[in-house]
Formats: C-alpha cells, sequence, structure tokens
C-alpha cells in the first residue's frame, strides 16, 4: 500500500513542484529546514525538497514496518490502528498536494451527475392570463407615456382592479446624502386606495382634525393604543411639539413607514392641511437602495386619461427633485406595469 501511495506521490509533487515560483518553494524549503538560499537555482531547490520528503516518506515506512512487525490485538499497534495512521499519511499528502481525486468507485459514482436540468424560459413559467396579455407588449418597444397607458389598461391580468406602478432606475447614488431623492406629491386623481389617517396632536387640534377626515385622532389615549401595538391607520401625522414623545415607539413605526417625518410632510402645524392632503392622494416616494424609484399612481379602473395626469405629476415632482451636483443621467430608463401585468417600457420623460 505504501509503495504504490509513494509512487502517486512522488508523480503528483513532481508536477507541482515545477509550476511553482522560487520564492515558493524557497519557503518550502525553510519549512523542511534546508539549507538552500536564493543563489541556489529553482531546480537545485525542487531536487533539495524532493529529497527531504523522500526521507520523510522512507522515515514513515520505516516505523510502519516496525509497527507492522510487532502487530498487537489491540491498542496503539493493532492492526485496525495502523491501517488508520497510514489513510491518514496519505490523506494529508494528498491534502497536501492539492489532490480532490476520488479515492474510491462510491466517491467517485457519486460525483457523476445526471443530465442537466432544463431551465424553462421565463415567459414560459408565467401563467396563462399573464401569457395572453404579454404578447400585446413588444419588448424592443419605447412607447410614450399615453400608449404605455392605454397598453397598461389592456394587458392587466388580474380578475381585481390592479394598481398602475410606475418603476424609474435612477442614475443617483442613494449613498450619497445630496442625491438621496426623496419627495411628496399629490396625485390629482388619487390613489384609488382607502386611506386610514391618524392625527397625534394636541386636544385643541382634534376637532379640525376630524372634520378635515381624520380616522383616528388622539394624545395620550393615543399612546396607549401603540403600546398594545395596535395599529389601524396608514399614516400617522403629528405636531412638532408632540414629535419627541413618539421616540419611544419608533422601533414600532419605523420598520412599517409610519414614522411622521417632515420631508413627507407628516409632521404639521396645521394638521387640518396635511389631513386633507393625505386624503386626496398626497404620497410620498424616495429612491431605494438600487436607486429605483416605485410608485403606485393610481388604478386600472381609473382609464388611461386620469392615469396620465397621475404621472405627469410625479414626473414633474421627479424632475424638480434633480440633484444640481449630479453627473451623468438623472433618470436611465421608466418602466409601467401593473399588479401582476409585464412591464412596458416608457420614454424617458423626467430626464
Amino acid at each position: 500500500m505504501l509503495g504504490g501511495m509513494k509512487s502517486r506521490y512522488y508523480h503528483r509533487k513532481g508536477l507541482s513542484l515545477m509550476t511553482k515560483t522560487k520564492p515558493e518553494l524557497l519557503e518550502e524549503a525553510t519549512k523542511l529546514k534546508l539549507e538552500v538560499t536564493n543563489k541556489n537555482t529553482i531546480a537545485e531547490i525542487n531536487e533539495a525538497i524532493k529529497n527531504a520528503k523522500k526521507e520523510k516518506v522512507e522515515a514513515v515506512k520505516e516505523v510502519v514496518s516496525h509497527r507492522e512487525a510487532t502487530v498487537a490485538k489491540a491498542g496503539k499497534r493493532s492492526e485496525k490502528t495502523l491501517k488508520e495512521t497510514e489513510e491518514k499519511i496519505e490523506k494529508e499528502e494528498r491534502k497536501e498536494a492539492g489532490d480532490t481525486t476520488p479515492q474510491s468507485g462510491e466517491a467517485a459514482a457519486n460525483k457523476v451527475k445526471g443530465p442537466k436540468p432544463v431551465t424553462r424560459p421565463l415567459i414560459e413559467r408565467r401563467g396563462k392570463n399573464y401569457r395572453k396579455v404579454a404578447v400585446l407588449v413588444d419588448k424592443a418597444t419605447v412607447y410614450s407615456l399615453a400608449d404605455a397607458m392605454e397598453l397598461a389598461v389592456k394587458t392587466n391580468p388580474s380578475k381585481f382592479d390592479a394598481s398602475v406602478e410606475i418603476h424609474v432606475r435612477m442614475g443617483v447614488d442613494p449613498r450619497q446624502a445630496d442625491q438621496n431623492v426623496r419627495a411628496t406629491v399629490s396625485l390629482p386623481n388619487g390613489t384609488g386606495k382607502t386611506i386610514r389617517v391618524a392625527v397625534f396632536a394636541p386636544e385643541t387640534d382634534h376637532a379640525a382634525a376630524k372634520k378635515a377626515g381624520a380616522d383616528v385622532v388622539g394624545d395620550d389615549d393615543f399612546l396607549k393604543t401603540l403600546e398594545k401595538g395596535e395599529i389601524n391607520f396608514d399614516i400617522l401625522i403629528a405636531t412638532p411639539q408632540y414629535m419627541p414623545k413618539l421616540g419611544k415607539y419608533a422601533r414600532l413605526l419605523g420598520p412599517k413607514g409610519l414614522m411622521p417625518n417632515p420631508k413627507s410632510g407628516s409632521v404639521a402645524t396645521n394638521v387640518a392641511k396635511a389631513v386633507t392632503e393625505a386624503k386626496a392622494g398626497k404620497v410620498e416616494y424616495r429612491v431605494d437602495k438600487q436607486a429605483i424609484v416605485h410608485l403606485s399612481i393610481g388604478k386600472v379602473s381609473f382609464g388611461a386619461a386620469k392615469l396620465v395626469e397621475n404621472a405627469n405629476a410625479f414626473f414633474e415632482s421627479l424632475k424638480s427633485q434633480k440633484p444640481n451636483g449630479l453627473k451623468g443621467s438623472y433618470v436611465i430608463t421608466t418602466s409601467i406595469s401593473t399588479t401582476q401585468g409585464p412591464g412596458i417600457k416608457v420614454e424617458n420623460i423626467a430626464g
């Protein structure tokens, strides 16, 4: 066993050593405590390393032979222990040589893989309703905004009144504070969703907030519902002097995007005006980590004309948020789609 092991070892080592550089060989020679220097040639260093390893293998062979001569029934000199020692030595040598080939028929059989799986195109993995409407969209065509909205209404594969979404890939770097695009826009025709607005303000503002259409209005009693983890609103509006009281609930409201923020208009002294704007369709948008802005601008039931009005309002707002120090394109691509429908490329409007 050791004879075959030694021949394979030298064959592999001979190949791997010839491909090493002189500094690598010197480093290996240092580990083996050989007296070679940079003045020696690569061939001389190779020969010295081979001889050192040969002596090491011979020494191991002599030890194993000695042990085989005095095999015991159990203990360190038993046949089982000696066999395990030989296998461990061979494994270490294969590891040192970088040999990862299977060493048994079972391992080789496990390595053999079956036929490469056939991956179907993405369109074939979609539902039949999606495939039916997807043929109406030409992937190579960049549509005008009006044509894209007409097509979006036609390519809604859902049975429900789906949302129409705009996706804008930006040329900004969201990691830069001056390029982190974030703003609000009032959509002329609303979003088509029922927005539940909560107001956290002094008692003097409660009547005006309720008259403006607020669904939840409160003071200290509102904080008690937050302590229970109850959230029955979509937008929270607070007055500046009441913001410190919400700091305790930042972990509850923050991840859900419900923490009032001056940039989104949810921190306001005139709570009645803020409630009216929120109810009328004022929405917040911001660029994500992938430098994309996503925004729902209405429902399929709105029709193309109303959707175009909402989209134009969004694009005008997006134009106004262009960073002054931006180099390069502000908007890279724009696309429109329904909730479960195919994407439709749109001409660059906000760029």
